[in-house]
Formats: C-alpha cells, sequence, structure tokens
C-alpha cells in the first residue's frame, strides 16, 4: 500500500464521516418520524400511522392555532396533539362548543359525533394560558388524553417536538397534514 492509497483512503473515510455528521445533525435537530398511537387523533391521523416532524421551524416562527404538534408527555411517553389555546387565551367548552376568548371557534376539521363536556381553563386553575404554555387537544375528543385531563394540563413551549407536516404510512395515506 503506497501513500496515494493511504491519502484516497483517508479522503475516502472523511466523506463517510461527514455525511454520517449531516445525517445525524438532521434527524435531531430537523426533522424526526413519530408514529401516531391511540385514536386521540382520529379522524385526523389514526393508530399506527407514522408522520413526518419538523422539528426546525419553530425556532423560528411562532406555534399556531390549529398546528398538529408532536409533544413530550412524561418521561417515555409522546403525544400528537392539536393546538387550540395559544398564550393569553380564555378557553370554554359549553353546549359542546369551542369558545376562544368568549368568541366561538369553528372546528371544520372534526367529524360530527365528537362530544366534549363542559370545560372551562379554571378547571386547571388557570383564567388566562400562561406565557410559553399551549392548551392541546386530540380531535377525538371523547378518546383523547389532553389538556383537558390535569395530569396532562397546559404543554410547555419546550416540550412541544415539532409539528406534524407529512403523513407517511400507510402509503395509500401520503398526505399533507392539516
Amino acid at each position: 500500500m503506497d501513500w496515494l492509497d493511504v491519502k484516497e483512503f483517508l479522503k475516502d473515510t472523511f466523506k463517510y464521516i461527514i455525511f454520517i455528521i449531516a445525517v445525524l445533525v438532521i434527524a435531531i435537530y430537523v426533522v424526526g418520524l413519530q408514529q401516531v398511537v391511540g385514536p386521540s387523533m382520529s379522524n385526523t391521523l389514526n393508530n399506527g400511522d407514522i408522520v413526518i416532524l419538523d422539528k426546525l421551524s419553530y425556532r423560528f416562527t411562532d406555534i399556531k392555532r390549529g398546528d398538529i404538534v408532536a409533544l413530550y408527555y412524561a418521561d417515555t411517553k409522546y403525544l400528537i396533539k392539536r393546538v387550540i389555546g395559544l398564550p393569553g387565551d380564555t378557553i370554554e367548552f359549553q353546549d359542546n362548543k369551542l369558545y376562544i376568548n368568549n368568541a366561538y371557534y369553528d372546528e371544520s376539521y372534526l367529524n360530527d359525533s365528537v362530544y366534549t363536556d363542559d370545560f372551562t381553563l379554571n378547571d386547571l386553575g388557570y383564567t388566562t394560558i400562561p406565557k410559553d404554555m399551549y392548551f392541546v387537544l386530540g380531535d377525538n375528543r371523547g378518546d383523547s388524553m389532553d389538556s383537558r385531563d390535569s395530569e396532562v394540563g397546559l404543554i410547555n413551549k419546550k416540550d412541544i417536538l415539532g409539528k406534524v407536516r407529512i403523513q407517511i404510512w400507510p402509503l395509500n395515506k401520503l398526505k399533507i397534514v392539516k
């Protein structure tokens, strides 16, 4: 083995190392895969669906009402939910209707059979949502562990892993998630 072979070997090895580092950076900081577990987001997303998360955009833009996000819950669990309440908002369910800041909010993405018990933020001990906190719900309100549950409660911005962008599995349901 001569010097040119060693030089070529080192050059190729360096390229592979750079490629692996780039893939790791993208996987950790830019995008991720998440599997939907449970029925809480049906009919929008169903148990077993796999989605791509955008982990980068919330570093530069605000979280918006209606965004579907993946979030940390407990030490080992992740949840996928829809952002309903933003910092400073008041939230209330009355007669199966959502009111944000005392104004009716139409949730056209829900199917008609969704039912929610009456609820206000006071049930969690708040009058308004504090800074850097969010109120999240599953689209299947009758079968969702979400911010209405005191065990979950309001979600801190730092616990939001990313925005769900694309459903990639099952393949026949490939779509941009809204």
